[in-house]
């Protein structure tokens, strides 16, 4: 059997330095997505819809690897990949209070996967785990995000905001200008991590300003 092993092939959008704000160029991958809102007064551990896309999420990546390991024709066992979120900033731009901005939650999926196992894939979680409502809202896209900035923030979620000031440091003295959405990759499980040793990537997609380093190249 054939084993992928998707965090090495693209090593430098999952494993970002904490030292120092990066350049990268994302590529087109697909991913399995599902969009929502934060409630009013909560957070990604507080929020019901947050957790219900986490857990349809998790449950359809699974599902995949373990149809793509059955394939009698050409099997495939591979990594699952992390969470990753992209947020939409609601009224003031407040890290550490998210209470009414929108997210998507995603998870990139290999190449061989393709359209008809992921709707076999929801359609066989529905019948096990009825009671994940978030299954009805899933899709399967491609996403190309492009030349992107990012950093590894390793610290509890709420000092993210101190990190967010390095890359637009970084982004001013480069003469990038951030776009969005604002990009969150969540390497760290925080059910079993501590606060102070949570490994988040934090990724802006960025547009070129006449007279920087990058347009000059």
């Amino acid at each position: 059997m054939a084993k992928l092993e998707l965090t090495e092939e693209i090593r430098e959008l999952y494993t970002s330095s904490a030292r120092g704000v990066e350049m990268v160029d994302v590529p087109l991958f697909n991913f399995i997505m599902i969009d929502g809102q934060l409630e009013e007064g909560t957070n990604r551990t507080t929020s019901d819809s947050f957790q219900d896309a986490l857990n349809a999420l998790n449950g359809i990546s699974f599902t995949l690897k373990f149809i793509s390991k059955l394939n009698r024709k050409n099997p495939i066992d591979y990594n699952t990949m992390p969470l990753e979120g992209l947020w939409h900033p609601s009224g003031k731009n407040d890290f550490k209070n998210r209470s009414g901005w929108k997210w998507t939650l995603m998870m990139m999926q290999p190449e061989h996967i393709s359209t008809d196992m992921f709707e076999d894939a929801v359609s066989s979680l529905r019948k096990k785990r009825s009671g994940i409502s978030a299954l009805k809202l899933a899709r399967f896209e491609p996403f190309h995000e492009g030349s992107a900035v990012q950093i590894m923030h390793v610290s509890s979620p709420g000092l993210v905001p101190m990190t967010i000031e390095r890359i637009k440091n970084y982004a001013r003295k480069e003469k990038y200008q951030l776009g969005e959405p604002y990009h969150e990759i969540y390497l760290s499980d925080p059910r079993h991590t501590k606060p102070e040793k949570q490994r988040t990537i934090l990724r802006y997609p960025i547009k070129i300003i006449s007279g920087s380093k990058k347009e000059g190249k």
